[in-house]
């Protein structure tokens, strides 16, 4: 008498179909790989050591320090101001005569600024005779020349010493935030001395002039202290603001998705009630719409599709050429017209170091919101961004980096570093200022 067909089945069959996934799972969790992601999910995920209280009085330290650094701005600027005038150089993209130090505090983009403050935007966009649109006023966000023209119509003051202090007022706020957030996620140490860096950095100067710099990484600091504070909901007025302050707003959208996932993920550990997970995919959605809107609204108003890309295009003409703008691509278009196979290996090289600097243990222990904001901006800069002089600038917003314990680990380094800051600053006001391009 022949057995059931379901007793012809081994008892162990069953189990070795099931076990094999989870067997496959434990090796691989177990493996060199598997262990050193684990390490790093701890070292993010875990709370920051040495953080302690920002002691009564700090503000007032910040200041003096932020009032010494701006000197430091103000000096060199007047001593190269002066050189230039006195030798007749050509200054901005003119190559205009020198007038006053506000002129020279004022020019490059910061006149483009003064022109949205006072005639708003371009109804139509200039061409060349290949149909290529070029440079123009709608490259620049409105927040900054709008808070000129309001508070110059209500004080009387000229667009330049309104833009300057702007300028000025947003770069004190933005150090402050950043000392702040920097004391939350490490020891006061390397947060203190992240600070200093910020603020005597080689592009520094840019916090004395009519630039937008200082205003939009007051407001990213804001939004990244409010998220690890997970008070999310208020990170969505900051965001917006943001997004038509700079370009580069996408990043802190990107960044709190990735610290939605993480949460998600984690829930049975870490709860992650719908009045959180509701902000902050509120937060990060409305963020990310905002960033992608002003090519939309440059569209809408000049007739001109993909308007402000083709604009940011414009400024590519004398490095690339033209074309179809496609992400991940611009590093690679500029090392290969410029420098061949040896340009693109630069910018592999440029990459793996990077992700090395992510990956490392100091920069992990600045906890999930620094490290996904570091990974998101470095990521944003990569994709839609061409290498140029301007980089140097674009990188500051990374600042929060700053706060890794290796920079300041012994009185040398933080010797060295200071003083390398400073002349390079020194170099950056030469040739990205007074003689080159910003």
């Amino acid at each position: 008498m022949s057995a059931p067909p379901s007793e012809l089945v081994t008892p162990t069959q069953p189990s070795r179909v099931i076990g094999r996934p989870s067997r496959r799972l434990d090796r691989l969790r177990d493996s060199r790989v598997g262990r050193a992601l684990r390490q790093y999910g701890a070292d993010v995920l875990r709370a920051p050591e040495g953080v302690v209280p920002i002691e009564r009085g700090a503000f007032v330290k910040v200041l003096a320090l932020w009032a010494i650094a701006r000197v430091v701005n103000f000096g060199l600027l007047w001593g190269f101001y002066s050189v230039a005038k006195a030798a007749r150089w050509g200054f901005g993209p003119d190559s205009e005569r020198l007038g006053t130090f506000f002129d020279y505090l004022t020019g490059w983009d910061a006149d483009r600024y003064g022109q949205i403050a006072a005639q708003g935007y371009p109804m139509s966009l200039p061409m060349n005779v290949s149909g290529d649109i070029l440079p123009n006023n709608w490259a620049f966000l409105p927040v900054f020349p709008t808070l000129v023209r309001v508070i110059s119509g209500a004080t009387g003051l000229g667009w330049q010493p309104v833009a300057v202090l702007l300028s000025l007022g947003a770069s004190l706020g933005a150090t402050w935030l950043l000392f702040v957030l920097l004391r939350t996620v490490t020891k006061p140490q390397p947060a203190w001395w992240g600070m200093v860096f910020f603020s005597f950095a080689p592009m520094s100067f840019l916090f004395v002039i009519g630039y937008s710099e200082g205003l939009f990484m007051l407001l990213m600091f804001a939004g990244m202290l409010l998220a690890i504070k997970r008070r999310y909901l208020w990170i969505l007025p900051i965001g917006l603001i943001a997004a038509y302050t700079r370009p580069g707003v996408l990043a802190l959208g990107l960044a709190l998705g990735i610290v939605f996932l993480v949460r998600f993920f984690r829930r049975k550990v870490d709860p992650f009630p719908v009045r959180e997970w509701a902000s902050l995919m509120a937060s990060g959605l409305t963020i990310a719409v905002a960033g992608l809107s002003w090519n939309h609204i440059a569209q809408y108003v000049t007739g001109t599709h993909n308007a402000y890309i083709r604009t940011e295009l414009g400024w590519w003409l004398d490095y690339v050429g033209n074309d179809e703008f496609t992400p991940f691509t611009p590093w690679f278009r500029q090392a290969a017209t410029h420098l061949g196979v040896v340009g693109v290996v630069l910018v592999v090289a440029l990459i793996v170091g990077f992700l090395a600097l992510m990956w490392s243990r100091p920069v992990r222990k600045l906890g999930l919101m620094v490290v996904a904001y570091g990974f998101s901006y470095g990521v944003y800069i990569l994709a839609v961004f061409l290498p140029q002089q301007s980089t140097f600038r674009l990188l500051m917003p990374m600042a929060p980096l700053l706060g890794d314990e290796r920079w300041s680990s012994t009185p040398r380094r933080r010797v060295a570093i200071l003083a390398g800051c400073v002349v390079l600053q020194l170099v950056a006001i030469l040739l990205l200022w007074t003689r080159g391009n910003p």
